[in-house]
């Protein structure tokens, strides 16, 4: 899930100082002000990120923005700080040319925090004790990551200045390399034999378990995450958080996450689970190393403890780390490098990874293994795409060698006849462009090997489609993306059960249907409640689906762009049976229906004939608006 920041109910962040500020240049103060802007723009954009992909205060659940327009918007309030409005473009250069030799020669990581922490309570980024916090956290590995030349001066000034200036590009076009077998004739998979045998896997994904949550506490607090001890009493007109959980800006306590699996009978059994991350909470600016390996040892016990033999296969969310989305390549060593974390991780899961996963799991955090004969499972780790991991800032292209690595799995599978589910927190539709028009490069390539894709990290319950990439027509693939355990921000608990083509020669291994439980938190929370994991709906059943192969979900969008009533029964589901009090009106429905074909990253093509069709002609005034930035 995206970081934190400002409650939605809170106002943007203010514009800086006013008028009549100094306006001079002075090099040294530039020199460390240029610091302290990459530092901000970083807080900033983590900040931004956490109001969520759907604003409960206005009902849009718009995807994450990518860096460019979100830059766009904060930039201005830094050149107002800093008064940089009459900087000239030859300056600018010479100035941000300085940093880079300044910061190499003697990097005075104490100094460009205390700025930075000015700079974020001047623009009211966060409160105060974040602010202080969260720079304190990210500023070793900031200034490190400048120190490997992060801007050319030329980007860096584009990025102020303007594309007269410079090109702020840093992540540019790349792409890997496909083997040269020719791709098989497409081959949709057969429906299986009645009586066919059917696995069922439990998938679970942000957990975002909070240590601090405390029941009667303030629902709606300043800080980025409430209903914890420091989060205050509410005011005397308004509840504080309940026992259970709470429909807010909160994550979960343990016994919720305990009572979810203590409470699966009803749902299983099962064959095995998916579980794709973001075991911590949302506190990210005080975060510790100790914090997040207490949450993965805590939370990894307590799966093992109610599943028992059932094995688990996980993926790495964005969370797992500290700083938050802090996932260097594996070619950064020292205190510095993901290590500390890797290897928790192959500790705490070794029980249900074979030797080879541990090793790749060790080295960048990804895994493949087969649980059945004949079905491959690949575990991504997309902080390697993620928008908001600054460390790849130094080197975007396919991180780890992720990708590539992934494209001999998919070969190898194709060569053994083998089916590949692959599992990952974050969804390829919001990656970095390259990396996610890479993947879907790949995804169209394998597409009759490729049975399945899981993911989570958006918190609610969504889709997205794949198409050919020649007509952008043929839809080829979908992944599913699964609500979360947390309540965060304004949800029921949750969970998912996919019923997949069994274990038996000649399996397809796709998905054959999904169910997904709830835990409603106005019924658990009343005085002497018990609380009860409800069956809130099935795929097929609730949408009419003949099936749950792609063309099933493409028709289902657009069945529900003409359908009022359908689209009004997802937006529910959507939002785990606890959607946001206001109406999704047209651009809020065209959005969402967007989303739901967003599969490859900034790709407006993708939306075309679906908000251009003559039957929706408000759809022209959003048009050629990005939704996907």
């Amino acid at each position: 899930m995206p970081r934190y920041g400002a409650s939605p109910r809170q106002s943007r962040p203010r514009s800086g100082r006013e008028q009549g500020q100094d306006r001079t240049f002075g090099a040294p103060r530039l020199l460390w002000m240029g610091l302290v802007l990459v530092l901000a723009l970083a807080l900033a954009l983590a900040l931004s990120d956490s109001l969520v992909l759907w604003a409960p205060a206005e009902a849009h659940p718009l995807p994450p923005q990518g860096h460019p327009a979100r830059l766009h918007r904060i930039v201005p309030r830094l050149r107002d700080v800093f008064g940089w409005g009459n900087l000239t473009c030859p300056v600018c250069k010479g100035l941000f040319t300085a940093i880079n030799l300044g910061l190499k020669k003697e990097p005075n990581v104490a100094r460009v925090g205390s700025m930075a922490i000015k700079l974020c309570n001047l623009l009211k980024i966060a409160p105060p004790a974040v602010c202080q916090s969260i720079v304190q956290l990210f500023e070793d590995d900031m200034v490190e990551v400048w120190r490997r030349s992060v801007l050319s001066p030329s980007e860096a000034c584009g990025l102020l200045l303007g594309s007269t200036c410079g090109h702020w590009d840093i992540f540019s076009s790349w792409n890997i390399s496909l083997p040269t077998v020719p791709k098989p004739p497409p081959k949709p998979p057969s429906p299986p034999a009645p009586g066919a045998p059917v696995s069922r896997v439990l998938f679970l994904t942000d957990l975002h378990w909070d240590h601090d949550y405390l029941e009667g506490m303030d629902p709606d607090c300043a800080d980025p995450l409430c209903c914890r001890q420091g989060s205050g009493l509410p005011p005397a007109s308004r509840p504080g958080a309940g026992y259970w959980g709470e429909y807010s800006k909160c994550d979960l306590p343990l016994r919720t996450l305990e009572s979810l699996l203590s409470g699966l009978g009803p749902a299983g059994p099962f064959d095995m689970v998916y579980w794709t991350g973001d075991i911590p909470a949302h506190d990210v600016w005080h975060q510790t190393r100790q914090d997040q390996l207490r949450a993965l040892t805590t939370v990894t016990a307590l799966v093992r403890k109610f599943l028992g033999p059932v094995p688990v296969y996980p993926a790495v969310g964005n969370h797992e780390s500290t700083p938050v989305n802090s996932f260097p390549p594996p070619f950064i060593e020292g205190n510095h490098s993901s290590r500390w974390l890797y290897e928790a991780m192959a500790k705490a899961w070794e029980p249900w990874l074979p030797a080879e996963a541990l090793r790749t799991l060790r080295i960048g955090g990804f895994y493949a293994l087969s649980p059945y004969p004949g079905l491959r499972l690949i575990s991504l780790n997309m902080n390697f795409c993620s928008r908001e991991n600054f460390w790849l800032l130094i080197n975007s292209t396919d991180p780890a060698g992720q990708l590539q690595w992934l494209v001999g799995e998919l070969q190898a599978a194709e060569d053994r006849g083998d089916k590949v589910h692959i599992i990952g927190h974050i969804p390829p539709g919001h990656c970095l462009k390259s990396w996610s028009w890479n993947y879907y490069r790949i995804v169209a390539r394998y597409e009759n090997t490729l049975a399945a894709q899981f993911f989570g990290h958006t918190h609610v319950d969504e889709f997205e489609v794949f198409y050919d990439e020649e007509t952008l027509s043929r839809p080829l693939a979908v992944a599913f993306l699964a609500p979360s355990a947390t309540t965060y921000i304004g949800l029921n608990p949750g969970y998912r059960v996919y019923q997949i083509d069994g274990n038996y020669s000649g399996s397809s291994h796709i998905v054959l249907d999904h169910e997904t439980y709830i835990l409603n938190l106005t019924q658990a929370n009343t005085p002497g409640a018990i609380p009860h994991w409800q069956l809130l709906y099935k795929a097929r059943e609730t949408y009419g689906l003949p099936n749950t192969l792609p063309t099933a979900w493409h028709n289902l969008v657009y069945r529900m762009r003409g359908d009022m009533q359908l689209f009004q029964t997802f937006w529910f589901l959507y939002h785990k049976g606890h959607p946001p009090s206001e109406p999704c009106g047209t651009p809020c429905r065209l959005a969402t229906l967007c989303a739901q074909l967003s599969a490859r990253a900034d790709s407006p093509a993708l939306c075309r004939h679906l908000m251009l069709d003559g039957s929706l002609p408000e759809a022209q005034s959003l048009w050629p608006r990005p939704l996907f930035c």
